[in-house]
């Protein structure tokens, strides 16, 4: 009898449960807004777009603007490079907020943040400047993460999905998790850190997607995971779509997306909102 009763139960829950339809296709000229750190700004890929803030950075092929230019959707590109989950939320300095550029037009919403709060490059840089012979001035110490400090990161991401939520309604909401920078195993002459220090990062980077992906589905937002499409691509791989400590010249900055790593993040965007 406790048996089928709980079989019963588990009909009746399956049944209340709502079944998620497939989002209608983005409308050309749709409004879209891109929010987030470098990873999405794209400073030194291309040009940087006219009448960008001097500290954001963002490139002219850079994923968002890319992205736009594929589905014919009319861009706002609010990512600034260094930017963190409060810049998002709050002003920094002379750059508005960037949740302001959220209105209830909008009709999507891409996010790449959070790892500027847990210092992810700053503490890959801090790991080569170990290992450096005569370190660069501008080298700063490795940064223990706190769980304190990742519980914020969290907070802060949640905070930013309702409160897109509330501004835009009709909009589709999705987190782009951050490119692949580092092997998934061993070390990597691009990225010239201490085993040890790898073992960090990598672990800083898992921790990272998995927060957003968590993030995203408990908050009913989307997440494209950039994190897995890029891990076979690599600073020291065949085929790179992100560049170790050094960068040709206007193909990005170091250890972050370059151009192809940019095209790619749009590429597979385009077929994720399909």
């Amino acid at each position: 009898m406790g048996q089928v009763m709980r079989w019963g139960m588990a009909a009746l829950a399956l049944a209340a449960s709502p079944v998620l339809a497939k989002p209608a296709p983005l409308p050309e000229g749709a409004r879209y807004v891109a929010l987030g750190s470098s990873f999405a700004a794209g400073p030194g890929v291309g040009p940087t777009t006219p009448g960008t803030p001097p500290r954001c950075g963002r490139g002219t092929l850079n994923y968002p603007n890319l992205l736009a230019a594929r589905l014919k959707l009319s861009l706002v590109d609010a990512t600034c490079s260094g930017a963190t989950t409060e810049h998002v939320l709050g002003p920094w300095k002379e750059v508005p907020a960037q949740i302001e550029s959220v209105t209830a037009e909008t009709r999507l919403v891409t996010i790449t943040i959070g790892g500027n709060d847990v210092n992810f490059v700053g503490n890959i840089f801090a790991a080569a400047c170990e290992q450096a012979t005569t370190p660069d001035a501008r080298c700063q110490k490795w940064r223990d993460i706190g769980e304190d400090v990742w519980k914020a990161d969290e907070e802060r991401m949640r905070r930013i999905v309702r409160e897109v939520r509330q501004r835009a309604p009709e909009a589709r909401v999705v987190f782009v998790d951050y490119i692949t920078v580092l092997p998934p195993k061993g070390t990597c002459t691009s990225v010239a850190i201490s085993a040890e220090r790898m073992k960090q990062s990598r672990a800083a980077a898992k921790r990272l997607a998995k927060l957003t992906a968590r993030v995203a589905h408990e908050e009913g937002a989307e997440v494209f995971r950039f994190s897995a499409m890029s891990k076979s691509h690599v600073p020291c791989s065949v085929d790179p779509w992100s560049n170790g400590l050094t960068a040709p010249s206007g193909d990005g900055i170091p250890i972050h997306p370059n151009r192809a790593g940019h095209a790619a993040a749009a590429e597979g965007l385009a077929r994720f909102l399909d």
